[in-house]
């Protein structure tokens, strides 16, 4: 498909939305696809760069100078879960932009109901896991969405970005578990040290990214514990001193967590909630493990300290699934083909 796809907003660092952003924007490349970037705030020159090392190109427009882009009247336009796209959807409707809504949450946002309200659905909606689009199908359905206009598509991933370099762990040495998300108070289990101290292991533990929210939730860290905030290190710096991800939630419904893309290929275990999305990406027992409470989480923790083989086999069995199937490139770009192709 020759014709550029504009795409409102901008890749960033922190958020599953801004990673999904720029890990889409590879895949399309990859397979010829022709990308303009609208943001709606002040672009990063970083992540102006990266974009156009890789062929994108970045048009510089307020939300009221939009007839001005050339191309952009009854062009496909897509956003990931950007607010400040709901809150001017309008103008691209008005447009005749055919519009694709990807939004990474299991709950529709208040602008985008007052949206679907005065204009009725978008073209388009991609949900990135079934648990996703259960959540969300019933409640789009009340504003005119049929089932035609979902598709499931897998949140893109460039796991070649992240070197696989498991953390070899030594007989009674500590097991280093962590977590990583953006510092979202719903992010974070209000017992994340307890569920910690029940390993019957020795540990340290490192968690990112960390805010003066997070620590009111869950208290000050025990010595034992490193907290970083959002930023302190990249996700591949972060996951390169893990033996085990363990994440637990604080009433965050995870739909496709790009954490456990992430640990998959940089070599951590998971061990994660037997719940969302997570039951779609981990093969429980061969690539991870899902706990369904807290003590099956520091038993599935202490059998990874304990068994070398064990946590060795699952790393690299889930590297493989990552590539050949979660995160294929061929599969992900086959199902936007066919959506852009509608």
């Amino acid at each position: 498909m020759l014709t550029p796809i504009f795409v409102i907003g901008y890749p960033g660092d922190v958020g599953g939305a801004n990673t999904e952003c720029w890990h889409t924007l590879r895949l399309w490349r990859r397979f010829g696809q022709s990308v303009r970037l609208i943001p709606t705030s002040q672009p990063d020159q970083r992540w102006r760069n990266r974009l156009d090392q890789i062929g994108c190109s970045t048009i510089s427009a307020a939300m009221d100078e939009l007839k001005s882009v050339p191309g952009l009247a009854g062009a496909t336009v897509v956003s990931f879960c950007n607010a400040s796209f709901l809150r001017h959807a309008d103008r691209f409707r008005d447009l005749g932009c055919r519009v694709v809504w990807v939004n990474c949450m299991t709950w529709l946002f208040p602008d985008e109901r007052k949206h679907y309200q005065s204009r009725g659905p978008f073209d388009c909606y991609v949900f990135q896991s079934r648990y996703q689009r259960s959540a969300l199908l019933g409640q789009l359905a009340k504003y005119g969405v049929r089932p035609d206009q979902c598709h499931l598509i897998r949140g893109a991933f460039a796991w070649e970005e992240f070197p696989f370099r498991p953390l070899g762990h030594a007989v009674g040495a500590p097991l280093v578990v962590g977590r990583i998300s953006r510092p979202a108070v719903d992010k974070y289990a209000v017992n994340t040290w307890a569920i910690y101290r029940r390993i019957p292991h020795p540990i340290r533990a490192r968690v990112m990214a960390w805010d003066r929210g997070v620590e009111r939730k869950l208290g000050q860290p025990p010595p034992w514990a490193e907290c970083l905030p959002a930023g302190s290190e990249t996700p591949q710096e972060f996951f390169g001193k893990l033996h085990c991800m363990i994440q637990a939630s604080g009433g965050a419904e995870e739909n496709w967590p790009r954490s456990g893309l992430e640990a998959m290929a940089g070599g951590v275990a998971i061990v994660a909630q037997n719940h969302w999305g997570w039951r779609e990406m981990i093969r429980h027992g061969q690539t991870g493990f899902l706990a369904d409470c807290n003590d099956q989480v520091a038993y599935y923790a202490a059998r990874l300290a304990y068994d070398e083989e064990l946590r060795m086999d699952i790393i690299h069995r889930a590297r493989k699934v990552l590539e050949e199937d979660l995160a294929n490139p061929e599969a992900l770009w086959a199902g936007w083909r066919e959506l852009l192709n509608q």
